[in-house]
């Protein structure tokens, strides 16, 4: 791996440059760690010195493991690129790091894929372009964020989506609640990989495909609707399949009631329907609990990031407390990686046989810590952030920089969280 930026001489002596983008949109709800990596591997960009995911881990104090999965991260968000020489070689890549300004007013979009008129969607112009995000705002109900925009400038870039098919998969996922940007992206994909270029493309490819919009059409012919259904009734029929567990022939015989009535509506029908479940299962009609949205979870992995944080400060405290030597030897490593990072990207003959000297040296100080700790009935990691899920460290994001196999439990302690929350 390695990075590249504009090349600077007397590095010591110049700055790093962060986008306010980054700082506003992504730093403050960012893990640390990946942070760390971001900046410290954005500090070495310009430098065309060589760099690898084990010398950052070491320099940072860090595992490997975390700095692959910090890289996965922010390229889920579409912050870095990993440029892959061979696509099946899946840790063997370049970072480019995005240009955030430019990306967000479509400015410089570089393509990765051509149209079939030659044409690239990164040439698309900004009218064009701001006509999507207006759309997309109506049809979600709320004005998107920058970190949004971005994304969904990447769909086009990456996938080479239109934005005529973006503002439809917006009302496509609405209409079945699903309004995470990642499920959404996944749609986008989806229909460009079948070759769908039209929404009258995609509308026919549903009609075949989406069995759900089949059942929707299908009960709004049977009550004699010369159109689609609206979303409160698309709600209303999700309850019918996914609550109640209703088949079609059920849902289509209560249909068959409303035949006696002047103005058939599809509240009868849910009426007839609720009164035959109760009547089966007893149930009250109660209702069942909402889901909890994804900025409450996203929160909850927060708040679940700031207590391992806060509880391994804790016992870092208490560590130094009865045995200060530790805090010395660590301060020794510290010293030891900044001497590193010097050697880096310096001119000396040696440096490569002084790098190594260095990493020896810290290989020997945390040995040394390791036998301090045991030797005071310390646990080796008891100093290190203890996550609810070590997998994805609290951050719901995998290896692929896709939803962590630990989400669905999340989800669930989220709500109860958030109840907890409300009552205090």
């Amino acid at each position: 791996m390695n990075f590249k930026r504009q090349q600077k001489s007397d590095y010591y002596l110049f700055d790093t440059d962060v986008e306010n983008i980054f700082i506003n949109e992504y730093m403050a709800s960012a893990p640390g760690d990946f942070v760390k990596v971001y900046l410290f591997a954005l500090m070495y960009a310009g430098l065309d010195e060589e760099m690898n995911n084990e010398i950052i881990a070491r320099q940072l104090g860090l595992s490997e493991e975390d700095v692959l999965k910090a890289w996965s991260y922010w390229e889920g968000l579409g912050v870095i690129r990993k440029n892959r020489e061979k696509p099946e070689d899946k840790f063997n890549y370049q970072v480019e790091f995005i240009n955030l300004k430019e990306l967000l007013y479509g400015k410089g979009i570089k393509k990765k894929k051509v149209r079939p008129d030659g044409k690239a969607r990164a040439d698309m112009s900004d009218k064009t372009i701001q006509s999507m995000y207006q759309s997309i705002e109506r049809i979600a109900g709320r004005t998107i964020s920058s970190t949004e925009m971005m994304k969904i400038l990447s769909w086009i870039n990456d996938f080479n989506a239109s934005p005529e098919i973006i503002v439809y998969a917006y009302s496509y996922c609405k209409g079945k609640e699903k309004q995470d940007i990642r499920y959404i992206a996944a749609v986008v994909k989806s229909w460009v990989a079948e070759g769908l270029s039209d929404v009258l493309a995609v509308e026919e490819y549903l009609q075949n495909t989406d069995q759900r919009h089949y059942l929707y059409r299908r009960v709004c012919k049977a009550l004699g609707f010369a159109r689609n259904a609206t979303e409160e009734e698309m709600k209303i029929m999700d309850r019918w399949f996914d609550d109640m567990n209703y088949t079609i022939d059920k849902v289509l015989e209560a249909c068959g009631k409303t035949s006696g009535i002047s103005n058939p509506n599809m509240n009868y029908v849910n009426k007839i329907l609720t009164n035959w479940h109760q009547e089966k299962t007893g149930d009250t009609g109660g209702g069942q609990s909402k889901s909890v949205p994804a900025a409450v979870i996203q929160k909850y992995y927060s708040y679940l990031r700031s207590r391992a944080e806060n509880e391994a400060e804790e016992r870092k405290r208490e560590v130094y407390g009865k045995v200060p030597a530790i805090k010395e030897v660590e301060e020794q490593m510290k010293v030891c990686g900044m001497e590193i990072s010097k050697l880096i990207i310096s001119d000396r003959l040696d440096k490569e046989q002084q790098v190594k000297r260095l990493q020896n040296k810290i290989d020997d100080l945390t040995r040394e810590k390791a036998v301090l700790l045991t030797d005071h009935d310390f646990e080796l990691d008891y100093m290190d952030m203890h996550y609810q899920c070590g997998l994805c460290k609290d951050t719901g994001t995998n290896d692929d920089g896709g939803r962590c196999e630990c989400y669905n439990l999340r989800t669930k302690e989220a709500e109860l969280w958030q109840k907890k929350i409300a009552k205090s």
